[in-house]
C-alpha cells in the first residue's frame, strides 16, 4: 500500500490513516508500518489510537517515527463516563498518557499534531463542552466532536432510531465512495470506514491495486447507485442510515478539512 501511494497517490492521496476495527498499536509491527509510511509514502500519515498503551517507550517510538498526527479517542470527560463507554477503562491512565504526549511534543519541537476526539452519544453528551474546553486548554492542536453512527447499520437499535429521524429527509449520496478506501486487517479492500461486519468488501488486495479499483467497475457502479439513489445492487449502502453523518464540502467542516489545514501549515511558505 505504501509503495502504491508513493507511485500513484502523491498529489491525489490526502493522507494515510491507521485506524478502525481495533487498536492499531496492538499490531506487533504497527510502529514499523507507521514509520515506513512516513518515510516512503510521500503523504501525510495519521494514527487513531485509544491512548491506553501509550507509555513513554511507545510514545517516543511514535514521535521518532515522525508520524504527522496522533488522534486519541477518549469519548468522556469524567472517569465514571469513561468507564461506561470504554468499558472498564481507566481515564486517569489515558489522560496522563495524552498530557505527557502533549508535553513531549512541545519540549522536543517535533511537528506531530495531537488531536483528541469525542463521539457524542447519550451517555456523554452532558460532558461535551467540558471535554472540549479542557483539552483546548491543555494544548491539544484540535478537539474533534464526532457524531454517533450505527456502524453502517450494524448497531440495530441505533440504526432504527436514525432511520426514523431521517424518514422525512430525501437521501443524498454518502461521501465515502468518493473520499475513502479501506484496507482491513484481513487484507481486503473495502469502501466504508465505519463497516465492522465486512459488508463493504471490494476485493482481496493481493489480487488487485487501489489504483485499479478506485477507477474500476465496482466503484463506478457504487457511485452511480448513490447518485441515482438506487441501491438494488448495493444493499449494504441501501440499509445504512449513516449517510447523513458524512459531510460534503458545502455542508461544513470535516475531518479531512482539519488534516488539510495541518498539511498546509507544513508546506514551505505557508
Amino acid at each position: 500500500m505504501i509503495e502504491e501511494v508513493r507511485l500513484h497517490g502523491v498529489g491525489k492521496t490526502q493522507y494515510i490513516r491507521y485506524s478502525s476495527n481495533g487498536e492499531p498499536l496492538a499490531h506487533p509491527d504497527g510502529y514499523d508500518m507507521i514509520e515506513a509510511a512516513v518515510k516512503y509514502s510521500g503523504v501525510y500519515v495519521t494514527l487513531t489510537t485509544n491512548g491506553k498503551i501509550m507509555n513513554e517507550k511507545r510514545t517516543t517510538r511514535l514521535l521518532d517515527a515522525g508520524v504527522h498526527l496522533i488522534d486519541i479517542s477518549i469519548d468522556a470527560f469524567s472517569p465514571e463516563t469513561y468507564s461506561k463507554i470504554r468499558v472498564n477503562g481507566n481515564l486517569e491512565v489515558t489522560r496522563t498518557n495524552v498530557l505527557r504526549l502533549i508535553q513531549w511534543v512541545r519540549e522536543s519541537g517535533v511537528k506531530t499534531k495531537v488531536v483528541v476526539s469525542f463521539v457524542e452519544q447519550p451517555q456523554n453528551s452532558h460532558e461535551t463542552a467540558a471535554f472540549e474546553s479542557f483539552w483546548k486548554n491543555q494544548g491539544a492542536d484540535f478537539v474533534v466532536i464526532r457524531r454517533l453512527h450505527s456502524c453502517s447499520g450494524a448497531v440495530q437499535e441505533l440504526a432504527d432510531m436514525r432511520r426514523q429521524s431521517l424518514s422525512h429527509i430525501k437521501r443524498r449520496p454518502c461521501l465515502y465512495p468518493w473520499e475513502r478506501i479501506v484496507i482491513n486487517a484481513r487484507g481486503d479492500l473495502a469502501f466504508c470506514p465505519s463497516d465492522w461486519v465486512h459488508g463493504s468488501y471490494i476485493a482481496d488486495y493481493r489480487n488487485t491495486t487501489i489504483h485499479a479499483e478506485w477507477q474500476g467497475e465496482f466503484y463506478t457502479s457504487l457511485r452511480k447507485a448513490h447518485l441515482d439513489n438506487n441501491y438494488v445492487k448495493h444493499s449494504f449502502c441501501g440499509n445504512c442510515p449513516d449517510w447523513a453523518s458524512t459531510r460534503w464540502p458545502h455542508e461544513g467542516r470535516s475531518y479531512a478539512d482539519m488534516v488539510e489545514e495541518f498539511i498546509t501549515e507544513e508546506r514551505p511558505g505557508s
